[in-house]
């Protein structure tokens, strides 16, 4: 719509939250996305971008605060993008991310839905993540304060990315969304390589040794520690010793050279220093007292919220009612979590997966729990998914998908629809292409059950299940 200068909407009234950590409001029929507001603010809005359906502001004056904020217990908050909510109650948060799918539903689906079951909240709003990420920086991002302070300072950093941001990093001191003892190895692990002045990476150079710092934890309470450098550097092997003998407790010690252009390391060898080059994490058994055993290794993918992922789980299977006799596909299966623990409800799980290395995770898993009645398939699902395949692996009569946020291909939609299993249910990280791709089921399916659960507190995101039934 073009250029115009930035203007003032006052006393607007906050009404909810949007994605990416803003919250949204109305003016004469346009939506205005804000940030640092939450729901309930009354605030004057700088609007600084106008774009064709919606603006962009920030507030400048609260005439009145929100009765849902809170006192965010981060001293990070504002700056790091992990935990945009931390400032609103987590009723509210709960509130919100219903809506958010209730939303997606109606606006995008359009399909005739039944009331929507109550959020499943997380019992954890803090130390509820088993991974997080570190990136090693010599571009540390600096707070106003330290700018103008005029001291000398270490430029380094070990911490997460600045939003929007690729090249800067802010340090961090204390992280609250993973428990001991990862606050503690990141912290010694810093002060190390500085006390040692180790060469922090460069992403916009390329250069440097130190580039990321990866630690896995288990409800078991198994540790693992993956070290990422850009280099064969006589320093690694102190630095990993310094480590083993600072954490006694650590599992799994790992490191890979990555000198690659980003910090993927999926095609990369990776090297065990001490301890075994995996953890053990565990599941209960639905409808039964005992458990399901995973070996997680560096590469493998596994929820991240493991408290959370019970609930998940045991709301699929409520959902998808399976039988002794019956057949089911677990699309986009990862290393085989789902497939394995409905293994023990059904006569046969097939499972396929696009990574071949979580594929045979999801083989070694199957075998470590004894899951006989389990195949894996590696390769793109719209490909693999054909007429022969079905009819070698026996037709589904569940269909459980769990796709990427992206939702699942037109393809894979059009050959579930040929194969026309029985029920199928919808895990989604995404609402918005989970209501896509169920407007593309409608035709042969009607949403029958909607079950929203929260896996991260503190931030926009929400995962909802859905079950479809065959009309």
């Amino acid at each position: 719509m073009g250029r115009r200068k930035p203007f003032t909407i006052e006393k607007v009234v906050i009404e909810g939250i949007a994605d990416e950590g803003k919250c949204v409001a109305h003016h004469d029929g346009m939506a205005i996305f804000v940030r640092d507001v939450a729901p309930g603010d009354i605030a004057d809005l700088e609007v600084r971008k106008v774009k064709r359906n919606y603006l962009e502001g920030h507030p400048t004056h609260f005439h009145e605060k929100s009765i849902h904020r809170v006192e965010p217990i981060c001293t990070h908050f504002g700056l790091c993008g992990g935990c945009k909510w931390q400032h609103v109650s987590y009723d509210v948060q709960l509130e919100q991310k219903s809506r958010i799918v209730k939303d997606a539903l109606e606006r995008i689906a359009k399909v005739e839905l039944p009331v929507s079951q109550q959020i499943i909240g997380s019992d954890k709003q803090f130390h509820y993540r088993n991974k997080l990420e570190y990136t090693f920086s010599n571009n540390r991002w600096l707070t106003n304060n330290e700018m103008h302070s005029g001291n000398d300072m270490s430029r380094n950093a070990l911490g997460f990315h600045i939003p929007k941001m690729f090249d800067k990093i802010l340090g961090i001191d204390e992280c609250f969304l993973q428990s001991f003892p990862t606050n503690e190895i990141r912290n010694a692990v810093f002060e190390y390589a500085e006390r040692e002045q180790l060469c922090f990476y460069d992403i916009r150079k390329k250069t440097g040794f130190l580039r990321n710092l990866i630690i896995r934890t288990s409800s078991l309470n198994e540790v693992m520690v993956i070290l990422q450098v850009a280099e064969e550097n006589d320093a690694l092997v102190p630095l990993l010793n310094f480590i083993s003998k600072q954490f006694p407790q650590i599992t799994s010690l790992l490191f890979v050279i990555n000198d690659k252009m980003n910090e993927t390391f999926n095609d990369l060898k990776i090297k065990c220093h001490g301890g075994r080059d995996f953890i053990w994490e565990q599941m209960p058994v639905y409808n039964s007292s005992g458990n399901w055993k995973f070996k997680i290794g560096p590469k493998s993918f596994f929820q991240t919220n493991s408290s959370q992922a019970i609930k998940l789980y045991k709301t699929v299977f409520d959902f998808a009612n399976l039988s002794s006799n019956e057949v089911v596909y677990d699309l986009y299966t990862g290393t085989g979590t789902i497939a394995i623990c409905a293994s023990s409800q059904v006569n046969k799980v097939v499972g396929i997966e696009y990574v071949e290395a979580a594929i045979k995770d999801a083989r070694d898993n199957s075998e470590i729990n004894n899951a006989t009645n389990t195949q894996f398939f590696a390769g793109d699902i719209k490909d693999i998914l054909n007429n022969d395949f079905v009819s070698n692996n026996g037709a589904p009569h569940v269909i459980i998908t769990d796709p990427p946020r992206a939702g699942m291909h037109k393809d894979v939609v059009q050959r579930i629809l040929e194969i026309a299993p029985e029920r199928i249910v919808y895990v989604s990280c995404n609402p918005a292409t989970q209501a896509r791709d169920i407007a593309l089921l409608d035709s042969n399916y009607i949403v029958t059950r909607v079950q929203p659960v929260d896996m991260f507190p503190h931030t926009s995101h929400v995962e909802n299940v859905i079950l479809l039934v065959h009309r």
